[in-house]
């Protein structure tokens, strides 16, 4: 499955361990993207300054594995400038995605075949 996803339904992700398990499971099953519903970010990703969402793009980077984060990102992009312009920048290259649903995603997916 060249451009597969593994959705990645559950608990939050809390730390590091999360987001490596979750690589692991999408690793396992072949998945080149995992799709990460927004509810199961930790509360801090959209925080740029915490450094959580670089940790956590980072581990997928690492992996090479593409990050779809799925869900209405509009009250994060509307609240910061810098947050607004990074999902832009995301949304222009190739391994970390904001989509606004699965259909979506499937649709970036199959442009890239």
């Amino acid at each position: 499955m060249p451009d597969g996803y593994h959705y990645a339904d559950g608990e939050p992700l809390k730390n590091t361990a999360d987001v490596l398990d979750l690589i692991g499971d999408a690793w396992g099953s072949g998945a080149r993207w995992v799709a990460v519903p927004i509810e199961r970010l930790p509360a801090d990703f959209f925080k740029l300054s915490t450094g959580v969402a670089g940790e956590i793009t980072q581990k997928f980077a690492n992996y090479r594995i593409g990050l779809a984060i799925v869900g209405d990102t509009t009250r994060h992009a509307a609240a910061s400038d810098a947050v607004r312009a990074w999902m832009i920048e995301a949304n222009r290259g190739e391994h970390l995605w904001f989509v606004r649903d699965e259909a979506e995603l499937a649709t970036r997916l199959a442009a890239r075949q």
